[in-house]
């Protein structure tokens, strides 16, 4: 599935709801209307070659147009992936922390791997915090070297509480503590994607 410019953005969004936070941080809001995508652009003032290309690359994980990604001047993508730390910041991280709370509260007292999964949850949000904190001070986006941590702590904390969850505990609060770790998890991914293969490039080109 990809979007095109003629197509009816609110049909794309009830088909995936998941592009909500992604247009989201391009200001767009729901109450679309029956607009097309080049019409939604438009109204908002967005270039629509840019908002596709980024919303196809959430859509299809084979498809990754770097080429044209690289065409597009680089303070568009530090724009959107600063506006996606805030979205990670304002509604994902405190989701989590939410969910996470309930859950503990509402398992039973003396259960040690609560604890560990809360204090695996602390790294993650400080580390997480910390990349954002960089990403300010550089300007837009840091560049961590090697194998990124917050896709590791993530895929860690998921299988540390789908692996080893012991005693009792309420199992609708667990499953969406996962949910939550779990639409994270892809959404950094995603954004890495364009973070490592076309930000770091630019930035190197000094684009």
């Amino acid at each position: 599935m990809l979007l095109f410019p003629d197509m009816i953005m609110s049909e794309a969004v009830e088909t995936y709801p998941s592009l909500i936070p992604v247009i989201n941080r391009f200001g767009i809001r729901l109450g679309l209307g029956n607009r097309s995508v080049s019409e939604i652009c438009s109204l908002y003032n967005l270039d629509t070659d840019f908002l596709l290309t980024v919303v196809n690359t959430f859509l299809n994980e084979e498809y990754f147009p770097e080429k044209k990604l690289q065409s597009f001047h680089t303070s568009l993508i530090i724009d959107y992936l600063n506006k996606t730390n805030e979205y990670y910041l304002r509604n994902l991280l405190p989701n989590i922390e939410r969910h996470l709370k309930f859950f503990v509260l509402h398992s039973p007292e003396g259960n040690p791997t609560l604890q560990l999964i809360a204090d695996y949850f602390g790294s993650f949000k400080s580390e997480l915090l910390a990349r954002i904190e960089s990403d300010k001070t550089q300007g837009g986006a840091s560049i961590p070297a090697g194998e990124d941590s917050l896709e590791e702590l993530l895929a860690d904390l998921k299988r540390l509480i789908i692996t080893h969850l012991a005693g009792n505990y309420d199992d609708n609060l667990c499953y969406a503590v996962i949910f939550g770790i779990h639409s994270l998890e892809k959404d950094i991914k995603q954004n890495n994607r364009i973070r490592y293969r076309i930000l770091h490039p630019c930035e190197e080109a000094g684009t």
